[in-house]
């Protein structure tokens, strides 16, 4: 399978790059959810990333910006 080395901007994930698996037209999701299960006194609950376009020069790439409205 393939994948993308794919940045994240905001949230817990901020800073990382994480290879992320590519669809069936060859791109990443436009959502993606990191389920973060309960520990200790804070309950489980999901992160969402939405895509987001970059463009730098003439080339352009996919990040996920943190959606903390969405995420709960």
């Amino acid at each position: 399978m393939k994948s993308a080395d794919t940045e994240f901007v905001g949230g817990p994930l901020d800073g990382k790059v994480l290879p992320i698996p590519l669809g069936p037209m060859l791109g990443v999701p436009k959502k993606y959810k990191v389920p973060v299960p309960a520990h200790d006194d804070s309950p489980a609950r999901t992160l969402v990333y939405v895509r987001s376009k970059q463009v730098r020069g003439l080339s352009w790439f996919w990040r996920y910006e943190y959606d903390e409205a969405a995420s709960g």
